[in-house]
């Protein structure tokens, strides 16, 4: 009752206040009283056509209704089921309530009275569970005499589930749980399925709008009903070659929930319940479903098999064991067979439709993303026809292998000129080289049969490639429709792939420059006025891979060669506006990661008579170059690639420029030495002369990155950022120059520090030898004791026996004395020795103190604790 008062004080700011009523909302309110409070049947049905009209017609009455008018109608639908008229008028009268009128556009913030009655009448949980139970045909249907009459009641009420179910979420989760999966399907059944009328139409915009982007209802639908009823949609029943335009229409709306499955909830980084969708999917033989309605059946409307192809290819993406099943999966009966791919090529090499070319291509993509062993299985098969197959006409490829089709697709303008199906096979073939470094050097190695025998010898795959695109250039001035309109795609498709089969291959850009006339080519076509936007960013973008992918050394393919070319044939500037130009066009700087399909309701399906096609309906008055194959051409996973690609472009442009050629040499005659100059002036004037030349070199480099830095930031950038650029190279040369100047400091310390621990090893070492020294000393000392002492007790025997009277007793003092001089000189002598060699060692001692004093070390504390 809130939100019934706030709605009727907007519609008293829209209306006026209550003592002046508008002439909507009084009329809306004696309509609304005559059906409520009328005697007679008649009159409340009249007045009942007049609110439907009124509300259909009038954005005031929408606002009046909406605050008075659905307790009455609800009424009417609850409690007069055997009125069929009055049941029909009041359902009509809620779907005009809930469908914009098509008034003059008003102010942003003026009020939307459709979204306000559809909020006002899903409060109410009874009101969608009277609304479901209208589709049911049993009850008090079974038993009316006007059971066609309620059919339509059951239509309408269908109808109107379909406009609340568009946008609400909490009136999509009240229908599933009063069991709308089981009421849907069955009513589907009961009409016949794909071979209905609108209402299967309604239906399964019903069932696409409970299931568009959320993962709980796909849950639901999946574990109870299961997906079996919605694919048997798609198997076609009766005559095959039947499709009338309500058919199509319902197969389409079939296709849009199989897409809606695969596509998963709103939050795209929650891939189960995707995954396992696309697993129950195949499990149940949609891929064989789909393969039949998009490839083998003859009959089926283009816009049919386009939906069933975008199907197949949103069925494998990112899902391996479903990629396996598309490369095992054979079409035909037995003895002529085939693979599905082989058949899906054939489409996109033969179809007249773009847009079915399109949805094939998108196939192939799908099949080849991430698919690094399906791109090997397909490159494999890419082996060379002889002459004779390679121009037979293209309805000779039934018995050919993949590989074998798709090469004779590539060169089959050699026989007619047309280069058409030559860029269709190079789309393909772009998808099956992308980031798959052994499939590009294989492809790499194949080579052509020259077109005439005389002309020479064979070409590889790649040179015949840049010739399709040079002779795409020479057909543009031809004054044909297929001509004209064929070159703003043609080229692109051509460039794409060989910007993909350079990326990160430098095998690529060494075969690509082997061709002198491929460079020059490249530099006239980024230069070409007459050329679109694409092909002059694209040339660009192929000329900076010779750059940044090349990693030759012979002279004159080098990176350095190509980027000193464009210099002089492009010039820097004019270079890098190339890629600015491109990136702001329409097609690159709206592309997107997945772009979403149009739902399929009865507006859409009303206008698909008018659609036949995306090359029909838009090549005949196309003006400009955004061709409308372009943004399918250009996805965001190229674009984004082509990004980066620029990134490292301007980088290694500016480094190259930043550093000298490394086989330049210049041997100045300054170096020779001068007739009669002494060794020590001709060694003066080389330092001198070098560091002059040190000097210039540095500030050169200086003003040569600030050139490129200026060049390779041209474009988009303010001027302040400019004028910090210009000082950006010196400032990189002195940081270089200061790099190398510590370097060499460090080199210095490190070689004071080795020879700084040589010193204190040679110190440690002749502590030791005056340790050992001393200790000599000491022995020598302990040995003049033991001497003594031993002359001390000869002297005590000798007294003894003096005074014992012995009769011959020798001169003890004599030879006392003389041992005392024998021992006195040999004790002497080592003396002199040892002290000779105490001087020489305090010498060296002294010589290294003063060493280790300029070496800045505390000598005594080195010192500390020695002797």
């Amino acid at each position: 009752m809130d939100l019934a008062s706030r709605y009727k004080g907007v519609v008293g700011l829209v209306f006026g206040n209550e003592n002046s009523p508008s002439n909507e909302d009084s009329y809306v309110e004696r309509l609304l009283d005559r059906i409520s409070n009328g005697v007679l049947a008649e009159d409340r049905r009249t007045a009942m056509a007049e609110l439907q009209s009124v509300v259909a017609e009038s954005h005031a009455a929408q606002l009046a209704f909406g605050a008075m008018g659905f307790p009455v109608l609800m009424g009417v639908l609850k409690e007069e089921r055997d009125d069929i008229e009055m049941i029909r008028g009041s359902l009509e009268t809620l779907v005009s309530a809930l469908t914009p009128t098509n008034h003059a556009k008003g102010p942003r913030n003026e009020v939307q009275p459709a979204l306000m009655n559809t909020d006002l009448l899903a409060r109410e949980a009874e009101n969608i569970s009277l609304l479901l139970s209208l589709l049911v045909a049993g009850g008090y249907f079974d038993h009316s005499p006007w059971y066609t009459r309620l059919m339509v009641i059951r239509n309408e009420a269908l109808l109107l589930l379909t406009y609340l179910t568009r946008e609400a979420e909490e009136i999509q989760k009240i229908v599933v749980f009063e069991g709308a999966f089981e009421k849907i399907f069955s009513i589907i059944k009961e009409e016949g399925g794909s071979e209905g009328g609108v209402v299967v139409q309604d239906c399964l915009e019903l069932l696409n709008n409970l299931l568009r982007n959320n993962a709980s209802n796909q849950i639901l639908l999946r574990e109870t009903i299961g997906f079996d009823a919605v694919v048997s949609i798609l198997k076609l029943r009766g005559s095959s070659y039947s499709f009338t335009q309500q058919k199509t229409i319902n197969l389409l709306s079939a296709l849009e929930t199989i897409n809606l499955l695969m596509v998963g909830g709103a939050d795209p980084g929650k891939d189960t319940n995707k995954l396992t969708n696309k697993t129950v999917l195949v499990q149940i033989k949609v891929l064989d479903y789909l393969l039949m309605l998009g490839v083998e059946s003859q009959w089926t409307p283009v816009d049919v098999r386009c939906g069933a192809l975008r199907c197949i290819g949103n069925l494998i993406a990112g899902h391996p064991k479903n990629l396996d099943a598309l490369a095992t999966k054979v079409l035909g009966e037995e003895p002529q067979v085939e693979p599905a791919l082989n058949s899906i090529l054939r489409i996109i090499l033969r179809t007249s439709s773009m847009q079915e070319f399109m949805t094939a291509d998108h196939v192939f993509k799908s099949f080849c993303e991430k698919n690094s062993d399906g791109q090997t299985m397909l490159a494999s098969t890419l082996i060379p026809q002889p002459h004779s197959m390679t121009h037979a006409p293209i309805e000779e490829d039934v018995n050919m292998s993949f590989g074998s089709m798709l090469l004779h697709g590539l060169t089959l303008s050699e026989s007619d000129g047309d280069l058409e199906t030559c860029c269709r096979a190079a789309s393909v073939l772009s998808h099956v080289l992308k980031d798959n470094i052994q499939c590009k050097e294989k492809v790499i190695r194949i080579e052509l049969e020259s077109p005439m025998p005389s002309f020479g010898a064979a070409e590889p795959l790649m040179h015949r490639m840049v010739k399709y695109l040079a002779l795409a250039s020479s057909m543009k001035n031809k004054d044909t429709k297929s001509s004209s309109m064929g070159n703003l795609y043609v080229q692109p498709i051509i460039l794409k792939l060989l910007v993909t089969w350079l990326a990160d291959c430098s095998t690529g850009v060494q075969c690509f420059l082997d061709s002198r006339p491929h460079l020059t080519y490249l530099l006239e076509l980024a230069s070409n006025p007459s050329a679109t936007v694409y092909i002059r960013g694209l040339a660009a973008v192929l000329l900076g891979e010779c750059v940044i992918y090349n990693k030759s050394g012979e002279s004159g393919k080098d990176a350095f060669t190509v980027v000193d070319a464009i210099s002089q044939k492009v010039g820097l500037t004019s270079y890098f506006l190339k890629f600015d130009e491109m990136m702001k066009s329409f097609v690159f700087s709206s592309a997107k990661q997945v772009e979403p399909h149009k739902p399929m309701t009865r507006s859409a399906a009303a206008s698909m008579a008018e659609i036949e096609d995306v090359d029909e309906q838009d090549s005949s008055d196309q003006n400009n170059e955004d061709h409308p194959i372009l943004p399918s051409i250009f996805d965001s996973s190229f674009v984004n690639f082509v990004k980066r690609v620029e990134t490292d472009i301007r980088e290694t442009i500016a480094d190259i420029y930043s550093r000298p050629k490394s086989e330049v040499a210049v041997v100045p005659a300054e170096l020779d030495q001068k007739s009669g100059e002494s060794d020590e002036d001709y060694i003066k004037r080389l330092k001198s002369f070098v560091e002059k030349q040190c000097s210039e070199i540095q500030n050169l480099l200086g003003r040569n990155a600030t050139l490129a830095e200026e060049l390779a930031k041209t474009g988009g950038r303010g001027s302040s950022q400019t004028e910090q650029s210009a000082s950006g190279g010196l400032e990189r040369v002195q940081a270089e120059t200061l790099r190398r100047d510590l370097e060499e400091a460090s080199q210095r310390i490190e070689m004071l520090k080795v020879e700084k621990a040589k010193i204190e090893s040679e110190a440690s070492m002749y502590q030791n030898l005056a340790g050992k020294m001393e200790s000599d000393l000491k022995s020598l000392s302990d040995a003049y004791n033991s001497l003594e002492q031993a002359n001390f007790h000869l002297e005590k025997e000798v007294r003894a026996l003096k005074n014992g009277g012995a009769s011959t007793v020798p001169d003890i003092e004599a030879l006392k004395a003389e041992a005392r001089e024998e021992a006195q000189k040999e004790s002497e002598a080592e003396l002199n020795d040892l002290l000779v060699c105490l001087g020489q060692e305090q010498s060296k001692v002294e010589k290294l103190c003063a060493r280790l004093s300029e070496l800045g070390e505390d000598v005594d504390k080195l010192l500390e604790g020695i002797g």
